[in-house]
């Protein structure tokens, strides 16, 4: 794809799906562009953003294309369980019903995870605030509805907590109703939506990567100032949070983070 004519596709991105393409690393975008556009049935670009524009069906698809939703329960197990047995019963001897963000959450499995280990830890009878987002509105629907997921999604999941939460229908799992209750679900624009705030913990694992350098500095500044001072961000296996002097986040372990009082001096 030339320059010239990826300059025009992502104006039309930005126009029909409100992708800013400009804040994602080029050439991995353009590969996945080049690809989707070889598989369309369409010859050229012109054509085949005109038909994104006609078909909504179609406009979801690139939408979900392009934002890489690949997601399972408990993904990289070790370190669910620093966050289960290290983290998590820290924040909860310093407030009992935690305030928990899981950003780009893809279909679900994520916030679900967060939302089994909450239960386990302090009880069914403790609500906890989890609030999950993404910006893919068909993933959403997903989530909410509890899946249904795929035994490879699952397969980290012990037998006695897929007992528990899901419910087996085929070669299929769909969460339980009482533990969907527990997550809500909303849309929401990473890098053009206001972010909540006074969050405990936030969870935005292998969404970063695909950003370039300033705009990953300045979702990290976001994220620090949605943490409550001593709040924990928990990003990907192999993401690292650039050192900022203006950045009051201090690594505790991999892939974790704590919002400090003030910026390191």
């Amino acid at each position: 794809m030339e320059d010239s004519e990826y300059t025009i596709v992502k104006r039309k991105v930005m126009e029909l799906a409100r992708l800013d393409l400009n804040n994602y690393k080029s050439r991995q975008v353009q590969r996945r562009l080049d690809s989707l556009l070889a598989r369309s049935g369409y010859s050229t670009w012109q054509a085949y953003l005109a038909h994104l524009q006609n078909d909504r069906d179609a406009l979801q698809a690139f939408k979900n294309y392009l934002t890489i939703n690949v997601t399972e329960f408990f993904r990289d197990p070790l370190k669910w369980e620093y966050l289960e047995k290290s983290v998590l019963p820290t924040l909860l001897s310093e407030r009992r019903r935690l305030r928990i963000w899981s950003a780009g959450c893809s279909h679900g499995a994520e916030p679900y995870t967060l939302a089994i280990l909450l239960d386990e830890l302090s009880g069914a009878a403790t609500r906890h605030h989890i609030l999950a987002t993404d910006i893919d509105e068909a993933m959403l629907a997903t989530a909410r509805r509890g899946g249904a997921y795929p035994a490879a999604e699952v397969k980290a999941v012990t037998p006695a907590r897929l007992a528990r939460y899901f419910e087996a229908q085929g070669d299929t799992y769909t969460v339980r109703p009482d533990l969907r209750g527990r997550v809500t679900f909303r849309a929401h624009n990473l890098l053009h939506d206001p972010f909540e705030g006074d969050f405990d913990l936030i969870v935005c694992r292998n969404v970063v990567i695909y950003f370039v350098e300033e705009t990953k500095r300045a979702l990290y500044q976001r994220f620090a100032q949605a943490l409550r001072p001593g709040g924990v961000l928990f990003v990907g296996g192999t993401e690292i949070v650039p050192a900022m002097p203006a950045l009051p986040l201090g690594n505790i372990a991999i892939s974790f983070y704590r919002r400090r009082e003030s910026p390191a001096p």
